[in-house]
C-alpha cells in the first residue's frame, strides 16, 4: 500500500490488439466494493496483466507483434516487473520475510500443459525464468528453497542480493514496531500475473511475485502453485490470481476460472463468480484482497477485484495507437 499510497494507480492492464470504447463505473455495495472491468472485443496476439504495469505488457507486446510466442512474451513481460526496484512485491527489491530474506515464488505455463516452477527462491532475480528451465530441462514440475536455487546456478543464473536500501530501512521499521507479527495485507499484493495469446491463438501464462511482505519463512503463496495462481488450457482460456494467496489456493481458483469459460461462462463472468465464492466464505473480513484475470480462446478478457471495507473508482483508458487498454483502481 505504501509504494503506491493505497492503490493510487493499479489496475487490470492490457495488450493486445483491442478496440474498446473508454468506460467511467464504479460498482458499491453496503458491505464491499467491488470492481469489474468489462469484457472488449478483441483481435489476436493480447497479452494482459494485473496491474497497471504498462511496461510489462508493452514488453510483451512487442515479441508478440514480432510474430514470437506466448511462451517468450509472458516471459520477458514479466521479468520487466522481476528487474524494477520500485515495485516491491516482485523479484530485485522485494520486500523480505519476517527474518529479513527475500523469497520469491514463480511459474510458467505453455499452450501443451507444460509447466514449471519455483517455490521459496533466494538470491536470483527472475524466478520466472528458473521456472522456464525447470519446466524444459527436468522432468519434474516444481522445485524449492535451496535446491531451486542450486539449479538456477546449475543453469547459468547469477546469485545476487535482492535486497534493496529502501525495502531495507523498511523492513527494520516493520521490525521496531511490530512486534515480529505477521499482519495480512500489510501491503498491496501486487503479484504480476499475465497471459498471452500469439499470432497463432495459442496461449500461454506466467506469474511471479515476492510473495507477502513480513511473511513467516517458508510461507508460499498461490503465485507458484498451477491451477491456485495461474493455469492456462489452451482449448479454452487461462487465468491469473492476485491478493492474498491462501484464499486463492483453498479455492483452486485460477483452475476455477478456466473451468467456468469450459461451461459457458465468459471470461467476465467466470472471474466474478470465482470472486464471490471467495467472499461469500469470507463474510465480515476486511483485511484482504482477492482478484481474477482471464482471458478465452476467442481472445475476450475479464477482470474483477474486490477489498472489503474501501471505495474505488474505475475507469478505462484508450491509448498507443489502440493496442493497450488499462483499469485502474483508486481510493476515492
Amino acid at each position: 500500500m505504501k509504494r503506491r499510497k493505497f492503490l493510487k494507480k493499479s489496475g487490470l492492464t492490457t495488450a493486445g490488439l483491442l478496440s474498446a470504447p473508454a468506460v467511467v463505473a464504479s460498482c458499491k455495495t453496503e458491505t464491499k466494493q467491488e470492481i469489474a472491468s468489462p469484457p472488449v472485443s478483441v483481435r489476436k496476439p493480447i497479452a494482459i496483466c494485473t496491474w497497471n504495469f504498462m511496461n510489462a505488457t508493452a514488453k510483451a507486446w512487442e515479441v508478440l507483434e514480432k510474430g514470437g510466442n506466448a511462451l517468450d512474451a509472458v516471459e520477458q513481460g514479466v521479468m520487466i516487473e522481476e528487474a524494477d526496484v520500485t515495485n516491491e512485491t516482485v523479484g530485485v527489491g522485494g520486500r523480505p520475510d519476517r527474518d529479513g530474506n527475500v523469497t520469491l515464488d514463480a511459474c510458467i505455463m505453455d499452450k501443451d500443459g507444460n509447466c514449471g516452477s519455483v517455490v521459496y527462491l533466494q538470491n536470483i532475480a527472475h524466478p520466472v525464468s528458473v521456472a522456464r528451465k525447470v519446466m524444459e530441462e527436468t522432468p519434474h514440475i516444481i522445485l524449492a528453497g535451496k535446491g531451486a536455487e542450486q539449479f538456477a546456478y546449475e543453469q547459468g543464473f547469477k546469485k545476487e542480493d535482492l535486497l534493496t536500501e529502501s525495502t531495507r530501512k523498511q523492513y527494520e521499521e516493520w521490525k521496531k514496531e511490530s512486534k515480529y507479527e505477521t499482519v495480512i495485507n500489510i501491503e498491496n499484493h501486487d503479484t504480476i500475473g499475465m497471459l498471452a495469446i500469439d499470432k497463432n491463438g495459442d496461449i500461454a501464462g506466467a506469474c511471479t511475485t515476492s510473495g507477502m511482505a513480513y511473511k513467516v519463512a517458508g510461507r508460499v503463496g498461490d503465485s507458484p502453485i498451477i491451477g491456485a495462481g495461474l493455469y492456462v488450457d489452451n482449448e479454452v482460456g487461462g487465468a491469473t490470481a492476485t491478493g492474498v494467496g491462501e484464499e486463492v489456493i483453498r479455492t483452486v481458483g485460477s483452475f476455477l476460472i478456466v473451468e467456468l469459460m469450459r461451461q459457458g461462462k465468459s471470461p467476465q463472468e467466470a472471474c466474478e463468480e470465482g470472486v464471490k465464492r471467495i467472499m461469500k466464505k469470507n463474510e465480515g473480513r476486511k483485511d484482504f484482497q482477492i482478484g481474477f484475470l482471464a482471458i478465452n480462446k476467442q481472445g475476450e478478457t475479464g477482470g474483477y477485484c474486490v477489498h472489503p471495507g474501501f471505495t474505488y473508482r474505475e475507469y478505462t483508458e484508450e491509448g498507443h495507437e489502440n493496442r493497450h487498454v488499462s483499469s485502474f483502481y483508486q481510493n476515492e
